[in-house]
């Protein structure tokens, strides 16, 4: 007997034995007054001190009874205290599964759970699904934990669950992948091919006849035009589609190829007017043409990818550029007019022109001049002039052709070819940009209504998609008179001049010529 039942059996034979032990001293006592009552003589009659010697021992043993109870009481406590066990009842969705004696037995078995369903299924998310796991702690005596039970109970109340992100472009689903990481993923490589690779400022443009490189420059920002939208939703796995599939859909869309053949009259702007294309789309997937040169027969591909997700960047360009000297003249009568002899050389200086371009699918949107500063003044030129008046006669320093000039798009390489000039908007009255004499007016395709004025000194300049002309060939014009009117004929994206200067037959960046 251990424990509490040892202690109770103590008390009891404790208090059986005091019983015993005064039942019997009664008696005595009783015996003994009889005796000093009787005719027997007080001799014969047991004294108190003869009652303790008779009596000695039972006292003695209940005495020791007391002790060992005492002393069996505090074991008894000691020992049911040392068997004191703090244990946990596990709790799913509120309902007691069992009694474990560790909480991390419950929360190690379920993270290996989740690990194995991981390795078990890499290809799709899949989640170990189980209600909400609480625990309630109890401290007891020689509680009965069963650790086995309880986890193999969680193996029955845990499901598996397959997840999967839906891609969706303005709420229309394109796409269900295995995670946002995946879906990330596919979105930055839709993104990539527009990205800028790298940036030219600092380096000097070719400015004569050699085309300039296209502009890249540091990327601002790319987002998407579309909305974007991303989120996770409980799936089959069947359901799951190829990320490489998904993506090519995105780039692509639901394009069916387009061949043209070229028929007797056609040019490029011609045809890119009647598929309502641009000019530079038929360049990039036909890059065989070249100086618009085609012919009948030959096949055009003008397949157009309806993209559903577009990309649109923002980026800033730094360009170095050269700008031209002036020269300063002596006038000289002796000298016919238009006779220059050089007194001192001049030399150009270079200004850093900063951009802000937008593009949408790498396709130039808009371009903004958003700052000038000189880095190196030109040095002016001195030398003779003669007097002697010849008519039409340049002064070989240009003045803006439309006031309150605004640059709508730069000079170079613009739409998959060379921009031969720049275009303005601003007033649209177009002036000549210097003295000289109209040589050539007329309509062209690229140009529409256009002219050209030789300046008589090595420059020309060419005004293009006037609304209308208001000079004539062979006339005369002064720097700042009206020669037309700024208009959208001929291949072009809205109104403004497209200006252009060739020196000696080749092209010239007029940005070199015009400064703010």
């Amino acid at each position: 007997m251990t424990g509490f039942r040892g202690i109770r059996w103590l008390r009891e034979l404790l208090a059986r034995r005091k019983e015993d032990v005064v039942q019997t001293a009664a008696e005595e006592a009783d015996q003994t007054q009889a005796l000093i009552g009787s005719s027997e003589s007080p001799k014969q009659a047991k004294s108190p001190l003869g009652l303790l010697r008779n009596y000695k021992w039972p006292i003695v043993q209940t005495v020791s009874i007391l002790g060992l109870t005492a002393a069996m009481v505090i074991g008894g406590n000691r020992y049911v205290e040392a068997h004191m066990v703090e244990v946990y009842h596990v709790l799913v969705d509120g309902t007691d599964i069992g009694i474990v004696d560790n909480k991390s037995v419950v929360e190690q078995y379920v993270q290996k759970k989740r690990e194995d369903t991981t390795n078990q299924y890499p290809n799709v998310h899949m989640e170990l699904v189980l209600g909400g796991i609480t625990y309630q702690t109890e401290r007891a005596f020689n509680k009965q934990t069963d650790n086995n039970a309880v986890l193999a109970a969680i193996d029955e109340k845990a499901k598996l669950q397959a997840y999967g992100v839906e891609l969706r472009i303005d709420g229309q689903l394109f796409g269900l992948v295995k995670d946002e990481a995946t879906a990330a993923d596919i979105l930055n490589k839709i993104k990539e091919p527009f990205l800028p690779k790298g940036k030219e400022a600092g380096q000097v443009q070719a400015l004569a006849a050699a085309a300039p490189k296209p502009k890249e420059g540091e990327l601002e920002s790319a987002d998407f035009v579309q909305q974007v939208q991303l989120k996770e939703i409980p799936i089959q796995p069947e359901e799951l589609m190829n990320p490489d599939d998904v993506l090519k859909k995105l780039q692509t869309g639901d394009t069916q190829p387009t061949t043209y053949i070229v028929q007797k009259g056609d040019c490029v702007s011609c045809i890119a007017k009647k598929f309502g294309i641009s000019k530079q789309f038929i360049y990039e997937k036909n890059p065989w043409i070249n100086d618009d040169r085609i012919k009948v027969g030959d096949k055009l591909d003008l397949t157009v990818l309806k993209r559903p997700l577009s990309v649109k960047t923002e980026e800033t360009v730094v360009e170095n550029q050269e700008v031209a000297y002036d020269t300063e003249y002596v006038k000289d009568d002796s000298l016919r007019a238009g006779v220059i002899q050089p007194i001192s050389p001049g030399k150009n200086g270079l200004k850093k022109v900063t951009f802000h371009i937008t593009k949408v699918d790498g396709m130039m949107v808009s371009e903004e001049i958003t700052g000038e500063e000189m880095i190196e003044p030109p040095v002016t030129a001195k030398a003779k002039k003669g007097t002697k008046v010849v008519l039409g006669e340049g002064t070989g320093k240009f003045a803006w052709p439309v006031l309150s000039a605004s640059i709508s798009s730069t000079y170079g390489m613009r739409w998959g070819r060379l921009h031969k000039g720049i275009d303005i908007t601003g007033n649209k009255t177009i002036l000549a940009a210097d003295n000289g004499k109209v040589v050539e007016t007329g309509y062209k395709d690229d140009y529409g209504n256009y002219i050209i004025i030789n300046h008589q000194n090595g420059y020309e300049t060419l005004y293009g998609h006037l609304s209308s002309i208001t000079t004539s060939e062979g006339k005369i014009v002064e720097k700042g008179e009206k020669i037309g009117v700024m208009g959208s004929t001929g291949d072009s994206t809205g109104v403004h001049l497209h200006f252009e200067i060739h020196k000696n037959g080749s092209l010239e960046n007029p940005l070199k010529y015009l400064n703010r």
